[in-house]
């Protein structure tokens, strides 16, 4: 019999959890989270597919402000439904809902963590990857503090995360190491979607070329997400100043990472376009002061 095809509703996910069971990945178990019934603001639109039915795959486009040049894909199919064409015509049906978006935008991007069932149907149907991101644990004392002891030179000092310079330091980061995928983050959007309440930042220090008062600017922050400190590693964005000089870059990377971790380890997100950090990191892997502890790629189609 043939599969029914009609747009998601309120309870498809209970269904569809039911079948699909634990998530095979990190980026699989939040895409889940992102299935709702189709809107114009902010344009979406999401499928489901059904076997007598019932609910046996879904799938969604969805456009977003950040990254405006592409449309978020994701499509999962039940396991004893897979390698039967579903999966490829849920995209294919997604493709011609995107054709139709109010954006013009047709191009998809999806996350997958490798050698998931995820990766291997992305590979199939022709995405290709833009990014390469890891999840990396820094354990306490992997570089050696650095002492700070000229009042003249560097300096290191808290920051609250409602700093309009703080909330400019992280947008022109992230938009200069998103440049394989653009990203439109005006200072209102930085401090909504990474410094807020909502975001989850606890707190942010600062590393300064010198001091304040001697004009003195931001060459590299870490913002962290962890309420509280505990054993387990807190959740830190570090950022650069990416108009430095790649030497001067690494140079205040590596003292931000030695601070940090002088006591406690630090979970750091590292994307292969952050080249600095990228750096600085790649020697703690390989001596193990440093661990990836998971793995993504950012894949694109169109």
């Amino acid at each position: 019999m043939a599969l029914e095809y009609r747009a998601w509703q309120d309870g498809d996910d209970l269904e569809l959890l039911q079948l699909w069971g634990g998530a095979e990945s990190a980026p699989s178990e939040q895409f889940r989270g992102s299935f709702r019934p189709p809107a114009e603001s902010p344009w979406n639109r999401c499928i489901t597919a059904l076997d007598q039915g019932i609910p046996v795959a879904a799938g969604f486009v969805y456009e977003t402000a950040l990254h405006p040049d592409r449309l978020w894909c994701y499509v999962e199919v039940a396991a004893d439904h897979r390698r039967t064409g579903v999966g490829s015509t849920l995209l294919t049906m997604l493709r011609h809902e995107a054709a139709a978006s109010p954006s013009g935008i047709t191009a998809l991007r999806s996350k997958v963590q490798p050698g998931t069932t995820g990766a291997l149907f992305a590979e199939a149907v022709g995405f290709s990857t833009i990014q390469r991101s890891r999840v990396v644990v820094v354990s306490p004392g992997a570089l050696a503090a650095p002492a700070f002891e000229d009042a003249s030179g560097p300096q290191l000092e808290e920051a609250a995360t409602g700093s309009v310079e703080l909330t400019r330091a992280v947008a022109d980061f992230y938009t200069a190491v998103h440049g394989w995928d653009r990203a439109d983050l005006t200072l209102g959007r930085a401090q909504q979607l990474l410094l807020s309440d909502a975001s989850g930042a606890a707190g942010a220090i600062v590393l300064r070329d010198r001091p304040r008062v001697d004009g003195g600017t931001i060459a590299a922050f870490a913002v962290s997400y962890t309420q509280a400190r505990t054993d387990g590693p807190a959740d830190v964005l570090l950022g650069y100043d990416a108009a430095l000089k790649p030497s001067e870059q690494e140079a205040a990377v590596a003292t931000m990472i030695a601070m940090l971790v002088h006591q406690f380890p630090v979970q750091l997100e590292v994307d292969d376009s952050m080249a600095a950090l990228a750096r600085v990191v790649e020697p703690l892997l390989a001596g193990r002061a440093a661990t990836a502890d998971a793995e993504a790629h950012v894949i694109a189609l169109g």
